[in-house]
């Protein structure tokens, strides 16, 4: 397995200046897009009744990378260092905002899942950069010998790392959560047409990053499929199983639950096109893979989740 996932690795994304431009705003635009169902008083609401949203909360951004980091460890002898990094950076980036339409139909607590959410991108500015540079040299530095020659020439720049994210989430969480506030019908209007535009943009990027190396995809899906299936597992099971723990409500315990399983692939890819960041003598074709399948993947398994547990009344 180890040698067939190391031919990933070969795969080349090549985008001009004006060609990264053009994806770096689209991405700003969807996040422009998720600020707008975000509200104030949302946050107000975590004062008011914080346990939840701090369960769910410090599930992702502390559970979920250190479940990671432990996956990694376990699966060390048969993935290659950048699916690995790949599996780490997935588990950095904040949750997806599909999450809010999947708790929706889930009959989850939808107030829960639109604060994590909310709360994940607005914080992902400083956890994003930080949380992949921590288990990312974790990894690098004391888990597979292995990594360190195939990664010899990546150092996991966390300021510019800051600064990308900051562009791409920041500005545009600030700007669209200033325009649901002050045009509050405009907002309205263009929420669902942006969900949709989001799913498009994200399919797209998958295309462009993968459209010419079809055949790759195709001889070595198995691999990763079963990779990312157990990880996007864990992460929904990990959910469940913390917010059981804690005895939360039913409602709760589904909107966690989506909120672990749903990720923001979109800016995982985004960074991996960033040459700042991930220089182009780097061969990440392991890293774009899993992010991008990561991607395709919770949105099959968090609809059918949402999907059974529609048809299940949540309990009292």
């Amino acid at each position: 397995m180890y040698e067939q996932l190391l031919q990933l690795d070969h795969i080349r994304i090549n985008f001009s200046a004006a060609g990264m431009h053009i994806v770096n705003i689209v991405l700003a635009f969807v996040m422009f897009g998720v600020a707008l169902g975000i509200r104030a008083q949302l946050f107000k609401n975590v004062f008011k009744y914080p346990k939840s949203v701090l369960i769910g909360f410090f599930s992702q951004v502390i559970g979920l990378p250190a479940l990671t980091f432990l996956l990694v460890i376990l699966f060390s002898n048969w993935i290659t260092p950048m699916v690995a990094m790949g599996m780490i950076l997935v588990a950095a980036c904040p949750g997806g905002n599909i999450s809010n339409f999947m708790s929706q139909l889930s009959k989850a607590n939808i107030e829960l899942a639109i604060s994590m959410t909310a709360i994940s991108t607005a914080l992902s500015t400083f956890i994003t950069p930080f949380n992949f540079a921590l288990w990312g040299g974790f990894y690098v530095n004391y888990v597979n010998k292995r990594a360190v020659d195939a990664l010899q020439v990546l150092h996991i720049d966390i300021f510019q790392m800051f600064e990308t994210v900051f562009l791409l989430l920041g500005i545009p969480l600030i700007l669209g959560m200033l325009t649901a506030k002050y045009l509050p019908k405009i907002a309205e209007r263009l929420k669902k047409p942006m969900q949709s535009f989001s799913l498009i943009f994200f399919v797209g990027m998958v295309v462009m990053a993968f459209g010419n190396n079809l055949d790759l995809f195709v001889k070595y899906i198995f691999f990763v499929f079963i990779l990312v299936l157990v990880h996007n597992g864990s992460a929904l099971a990990l959910g469940y199983g913390v917010a059981t723990t804690f005895r939360l409500p039913d409602k709760d315990r589904r909107a966690i639950t989506i909120e672990m399983g749903i990720q923001n692939s979109g800016l995982g890819l985004v960074l991996l096109f960033n040459s700042k960041i991930f220089p182009p003598e780097l061969a990440i074709g392991g890293m774009l893979f899993v992010t991008a399948w990561w991607g395709i993947w919770h949105i099959v398994s968090g609809m059918g989740i949402s999907f059974y547990w529609s048809r299940r009344p949540p309990k009292s």
